[in-house]
């Protein structure tokens, strides 16, 4: 019975991308949320065998191990080098912003929530990053699952109205105090033209013979990755040995896409997104429903706050910058929402030109949520 339990949840990734593919409704939802909404059904149906949930808990870890590498391959750091400097510029008071919010947050709400630095460190790395950032800190910093789904859940929620405000209004309300974009001649994104993004369009043939045997491959060398790291992990104390593991990941595996026919392999991003959608399945499986159900009105309070406040701080600082307006929102919605969404913000902006940009700046917080995250929250836990 186990071993039908976990093929449904290596599976049913490939099934929620299909429906997404299929439907432009459920594509609305994500796969990432309906992944989540049926591992939570299954996991409140009481049909998981009996200590099934050890079986949960290494799954979720293998899954993250496994992703951050194959997500980072992708990249390519001498074409960051060549993007505008105002680009590079606003998604870097992006992250000073949100560092800011979230100690500003963690001061607020530390009296109530031991694990307020462990939110803090989340908080840091989603939105500076996104999902699998979110999923890699939950492990390092050993986050209760219950308390991660819920956390995750009240980020989607405002985060959807958040990016509604920024495809309707943002642009008008900030071309009051923010410059307007300046039109280039050509598009300049060719520049960053070889990074993968994560559309749903983007998963189609990974099972052609021409893709899939180059990814076994890439995934041969991740295995490699994640062994190295757990050894290593194995030297230090058991209370930081996780840590160790998912930073010493998250840089073999940007050193690696210094490779020029590992970073050429295509859809080692999909594949890794693939992944985090198995996450995504076991961890909700894994949380209490009623637990969800109870509005815990101090994480609301922090999620709302690190997302609007830290959009405001950010704002603030474009403006004394001379950031533009597009720019901005770009970059912001890359850093919060994570690159997916930069193409829908992009079209609702009437820009195609911020696209590539806002993509790249993503995979930079990719890259770089994780150590902020994690660093970040440990200076936190200091201030207990």
């Amino acid at each position: 019975m186990i071993i039908v339990f976990v093929s449904f949840f290596l599976l049913f990734p490939a099934l929620a991308i299909y429906l997404c593919y299929r439907f432009p409704a459920v594509n609305k939802l994500g796969t990432v949320i309906l992944c989540y909404l049926v591992g939570i059904t299954i996991g409140n149906l009481g049909i998981l065998p009996q200590g099934f949930d050890m079986v949960q808990k290494n799954l979720a870890e293998v899954s993250v191990v496994l992703a951050i590498p194959l997500l980072l391959y992708s990249m390519d750091i001498r074409k960051w080098s060549r993007l505008a400097g105002r680009t590079i510029l606003s998604f870097f008071l992006a992250t000073v912003s949100i560092i800011i919010i979230a100690l500003a947050g963690f001061f607020i709400i530390k009296g109530g929530r031991p694990d307020a630095w462990k939110l803090a460190g989340m908080a840091i790395g989603l939105y500076t990053g996104g999902t699998p950032n979110l999923a890699a800190i939950k492990s390092a910093l050993d986050v209760d699952a219950t308390t991660f789904i819920i956390f995750h859940t009240y980020d989607t929620v405002i985060s959807l109205i958040y990016i509604i405000f920024c495809v309707t209004v943002a642009q008008r309300l900030f071309l009051l105090f923010l410059p307007a974009f300046e039109k280039r001649n050509g598009h300049p994104g060719t520049d960053a033209a070889g990074l993968e993004a994560e559309d749903i369009h983007s998963y189609g043939g990974m099972l052609e013979r021409k893709y899939f045997l180059p990814l076994g491959g890439a995934l041969l060398v991740t295995v490699a990755v994640v062994g190295i790291s757990v050894g290593a992990g194995t030297m230090v104390h058991a209370d930081y040995a996780t840590t160790v593991i998912i930073l010493l990941i998250t840089s073999l595996g940007i050193a690696l896409s210094f490779v020029p026919k590992l970073r050429a392999i295509k859809k080692t991003f999909q594949l890794g997104m693939y992944i985090i959608y198995v996450f995504c399945l076991t961890v909700g499986s894994m949380a209490n429903f009623s637990m969800i159900v109870n509005i815990e009105w101090g994480l609301l309070f922090y999620v709302t706050f690190c997302i609007v406040a830290s959009m405001a701080l950010h704002a603030l600082m474009c403006r004394i910058f001379k950031v533009d307006t597009d720019t901005f929102i770009i970059t912001s919605v890359s850093a919060i929402c994570s690159p997916p969404f930069v193409p829908v913000v992009a079209y609702g902006l009437k820009n195609r030109e911020v696209i590539i940009s806002g993509i790249t700046t993503g995979i930079i917080g990719y890259a770089i949520g994780n150590y902020l995250g994690i660093s970040l929250a440990y200076l936190f836990r200091g201030f207990l």
